[in-house]
């Protein structure tokens, strides 16, 4: 399927542009093609739908333990994708909302 290159290993295990500016997040999506790990629409900076546009890969998939679905943001539907490289998801033991050391204590206000 075209965005997806099941090779490509995930990029860390939190999102890599809230890491970067100090950011936090509430779930976690990887890019299907690149392996960038972005935080979801949810999340304060909406880090994956910013990469999708930004790198032109439209298709994520859910980053968070127990969920193996697939997101296009062209169409704005679920799509089907293989099995990609591992890991599949963050850490079972790191917080969502995380990282546990910057989510505010009013985390809920700051969602979309």
């Amino acid at each position: 399927m075209p965005g997806i290159d099941p090779s490509a290993p995930p990029s860390g295990t939190g999102c890599a542009d809230c890491e970067d500016t100090g950011g936090w997040w509430f779930h976690l999506r990887r890019c299907a093609q690149c392996g960038h790990i972005g935080c979801c629409d949810s999340s304060p900076s909406q880090h994956a739908r910013a990469h999708a546009a930004a790198a032109g890969h439209p298709v994520m998939r859910s980053f968070e333990p127990g969920e193996s679905w697939f997101w296009d943001f062209t169409t704005e539907r679920d799509v089907e994708g293989p099995e990609l490289a591992p890991p599949t998801a963050h850490p079972v033991d790191q917080p969502a909302p995380g990282p546990r050391d910057r989510v505010p204590a009013d985390w809920r206000r700051h969602l979309h």
